[in-house]
C-alpha cells in the first residue's frame, strides 16, 4: 500500500498574502476618510478669462471662435496644434458621452498664480494645462490674446 500525501498549498503564505491585501484596503480607507495625498489648488483671482468655441471643418482644420461675437480667432491645420486637438477632443467626447451638445463654450482662464486651465461648464471637467509643459501652454495662451476681442 502507497502513502497519499495530499498536496494542499502552505498555509503560511496564504495567510501572509490576505493579509497584505487587508492592510492596503485598510490604508487605502484611512487615506481617503483624512484626506491624506491629497493636493488641493485653491482657486486664485481669474486675470484672463475666455469663451471659446472649437468647430471641426470638414477639410481636417480646427476653426477656434470667440463665443461672444463668433469672430474667428485661430485656424488650426490639418497636422498642426496636436496637444490642442488632443485636449479638446477630450472634452468634447465626455461632453458627447454625458449627452450634452456644443451649446456652451469652453471656459480658457489665466489665473493669478501663473495657471492656465481649460474648462467645460457642462461637464464640470477642468483641465490644469501648465502641467503639460510651456510650449503646450503657450499654445492655448495664444487663444487668450488672438483676434481683435482678447483684451
Amino acid at each position: 500500500m502507497t502513502d497519499h500525501v495530499a498536496n494542499r498549498f502552505p498555509t503560511l503564505p496564504l495567510t501572509g498574502a490576505g493579509a497584505l491585501i487587508f492592510v492596503a484596503l485598510c490604508a487605502v480607507a484611512f487615506a481617503q476618510f483624512f484626506d491624506v495625498g491629497t493636493t488641493r489648488l485653491s482657486e486664485d483671482t481669474p486675470l484672463e478669462q475666455r469663451e471659446l468655441r472649437f468647430m471641426d471643418r470638414a477639410d481636417g482644420a480646427v476653426a477656434v471662435h470667440a463665443a461672444g461675437n463668433g469672430e474667428l480667432i485661430a485656424l488650426m491645420e490639418p497636422g498642426s496644434n496636436g496637444f490642442i486637438r488632443i485636449v479638446m477632443r477630450g472634452l468634447a467626447r465626455e461632453r458627447q458621452s454625458k449627452g450634452f451638445g456644443e451649446e456652451l463654450p469652453f471656459m480658457l482662464t489665466r489665473w493669478s498664480d501663473g495657471r492656465l486651465t481649460i474648462s467645460d461648464p457642462t461637464t464640470g471637467r477642468k483641465i490644469m494645462l501648465t502641467g503639460f509643459g510651456k510650449d503646450n501652454v503657450n499654445a492655448f495662451a495664444k487663444l487668450l490674446l488672438a483676434g481683435s476681442e482678447a483684451k
